[in-house]
């Protein structure tokens, strides 16, 4: 691990690149961000439980065996890239259950405040060592988490989640703020993965639209809720 480490330093001082670490990148939005930023030449190092084909084919630096629910399991991940400098985190694992009242499973809700709410503020928590000045810390959201968008209810355990998250979030930015570092809420659109049947736009849009909206962050415009498409949503 020491000797990947000094390899991404020296690549990074020889090309400018940013070096960024990306949860829940087996599958889906994390995977296709992860393809994004490879292939424009950033180094990435992809977290997940179990790494998928694709994402074993990209050639990036992946850390298997990673639950951000556990915080034993994080604590491992910090153990593992000890003190890299990281440019920039991206929070996407999430979970979601189809929850709808009086049909409510407990324990899976309790699941999705676990991973969805708790799981980004480990990964923050556990790696702001490795943060600096202009830093990026980026969370995954959704805008059924946002209460004025709230038009149709359902999805309890989902909704209250990302609503949670959010609040996680600002308290972030209040956090890392005097430090440099930005924050950013983001909703990657109603996007064709596994957690949505397969419906809505593909994930390679999204994944497009996340990094605009990424590398658009600085300390001006930290602690914002975003769309995909670049504009703000409501909390």
């Amino acid at each position: 691990m020491v000797l990947f480490i000094l390899n991404l330093l020296l690549i990074k001082r020889e090309l400018l690149l940013s070096t960024i670490l990306i949860t829940g990148c087996n599958r889906g939005i994390g995977l296709h961000l992860a393809t994004q930023f490879q292939k424009r030449g950033d180094n990435v190092i992809g977290v997940c439980r179990v790494p998928s084909k694709s994402l074993s084919k990209l050639g990036i630096h992946i850390i298997p065996d990673v639950d951000i629910s556990d915080g034993g399991s994080v604590k491992k991940l910090k153990e593992t890239i000890e003190d890299l400098p990281l440019d920039i985190i991206i929070n996407n694992a999430g979970i979601l259950k189809h929850d709808e009242f009086k049909k409510i499973n407990y324990d899976e809700l309790i699941e999705q405040f676990c991973v969805n709410t708790l799981g980004p503020l480990r990964i923050s928590e556990a790696l702001e060592a490795n943060l600096s000045k202009g830093s990026k810390v980026i969370i995954i959201s959704s805008r059924v988490g946002s209460i004025l968008d709230n038009s149709s209810g359902g999805y309890y355990g989902y909704r209250a989640s990302k609503t949670a998250v959010n609040q996680i979030g600002v308290n972030l930015m209040h956090e890392f703020r005097h430090r440099g570092i930005a924050v950013a809420l983001l909703h990657p659109g109603f996007v064709a993965t596994d957690m949505t049947g397969n419906k809505g736009i593909t994930p390679e849009i999204s994944a497009k639209g996340l990094i605009s909206c990424i590398d658009k962050l600085d300390i001006t415009n930290t602690g914002e809720f975003w769309h995909a498409e670049g504009y703000k949503l409501p909390w």
